[in-house]
């Protein structure tokens, strides 16, 4: 009888296998957990693009909530800077909010409440993946800096008088060792920019010195996304209280759908999309009385819808799925917040152009 191999020593499991990071340590071993794919800067999804996001994210929060309309963005070279006109961090808390990975303002929802980042960690791995990160926060004439590397606090400077408007500047270079041979794209950052400014109408975003704004909202966002010899009918453009949306369609097959909650592109869509494309084919067979096939009514479709919710959830760290069932904690479900809307809105727009049909056609 053959002898059983022994195994035992090959792979051990003891307490000596037990690790314990601490929160940069962690980032910087996983960092597709956090920002998703490195790359190199080459594709629009790469994480030196959602390394600008994540401070983006928090300036937007700001204008969100009623303080600063202007952000400034400036890259040069592998140099990100930005500067936004909010309340500024708490001097108290500078060093804290970049670099301990369960502190930050956005638990609690009276502060944050419709924010995109609940969990507190995009500006700590921001901070764990740049080579340099340097924040300086501006409060009623008072301003606190502190500077990092890798995660590492290197310098902390005191509390110093200062004359600049309040708001939070944030500096920091991607850590090279991590992101290799990396580059940024101006079109793949413009892009971001506009995405910001469709979602914010009126916030003013000043990247390299050029300057991006939108009047419209999701209105010019579909006009950009579209051409106007293409499409059958002139955009619907339909808003409430969090919640935007505009619709058209074209001779293309399939649905051409553009998704955000709280500001964040949902690129794979999530609990609002799902609900805006059972949402638009319930309201036009409701309008029209007949049951037309979904597939039918959806074919061609060019739309972006935008939600707020409070306390969002999403699938990953990256948030481009939203998971969320409900828009607040005990509010409506996201199908029947989305779907009421449109049965309000859409419906009305729908009875409006009903009426002006048949006035035409009297007067001529």
């Amino acid at each position: 009888m053959a002898k059983e191999k022994d195994t035992s020593n090959l792979f051990d499991y003891t307490e000596d296998s037990i690790k314990s990071l601490d929160w940069k340590e962690h980032i910087r071993l996983r960092p597709g957990m956090y920002i998703g794919k490195l790359g190199d800067g080459s594709s629009p999804d790469d994480g030196i693009y959602v390394l600008v996001k994540e401070v983006m994210d928090n300036c937007i929060d700001e204008y969100t909530m009623g303080y600063g309309q202007r952000v400034e963005l400036t890259i040069e070279g592998k140099t990100v800077t930005i500067r936004d006109f909010g309340r500024g961090i708490p001097l108290g808390k500078v060093v804290d909010v970049v670099s301990k990975i369960n502190t930050g303002a956005k638990y609690d929802s009276k502060a944050f409440q419709k924010s995109v980042g609940l969990n507190g960690v995009g500006t700590k791995a921001v901070n764990a993946l740049s080579g340099y990160f340097k924040v300086t926060a501006i409060r009623e004439g008072k301003e606190k800096t502190a500077e990092f590397e890798r995660g590492v606090l290197i310098n902390e400077y005191k509390e110093a008088k200062t004359g600049e408007q309040n708001g939070t500047l944030v500096t920091f270079i991607p850590d090279d060792s991590v992101f290799k041979n990396f580059k940024f794209l101006p079109e793949f950052v413009e892009n971001q920019i506009w995405n910001y400014c469709f979602l914010n109408a009126g916030l003013r975003i000043v990247f390299n010195g050029k300057s991006f704004v939108s009047k419209n909202g999701l209105l010019d966002l579909l006009q950009r996304k579209t051409n106007e010899d293409e499409i059958r009918y002139p955009i619907i453009h339909l808003k409430g209280d969090d919640i935007e949306a505009a619709i058209t369609h074209n001779n293309d097959y399939g649905e051409d759908l553009y998704s955000f909650v709280n500001g964040q592109h949902t690129t794979q869509g999530g609990t609002h999309q799902q609900a805006f494309r059972e949402a638009y084919v319930k309201t036009i067979r409701d309008f029209y009385k007949k049951d037309y096939d979904a597939s039918d009514i959806r074919t061609g479709i060019v739309a972006a819808i935008s939600v707020r919710v409070v306390e969002p959830v999403f699938e990953s760290q990256t948030k481009t799925k939203l998971g969320s069932v409900n828009v607040d904690v005990q509010g409506p479900t996201m199908k029947q917040f989305v779907g009421d809307f449109f049965a309000r809105e859409l419906d009305n727009f729908f009875a409006q152009e009903s009426l002006n049909s048949r006035s035409a056609e009297e007067t001529n």
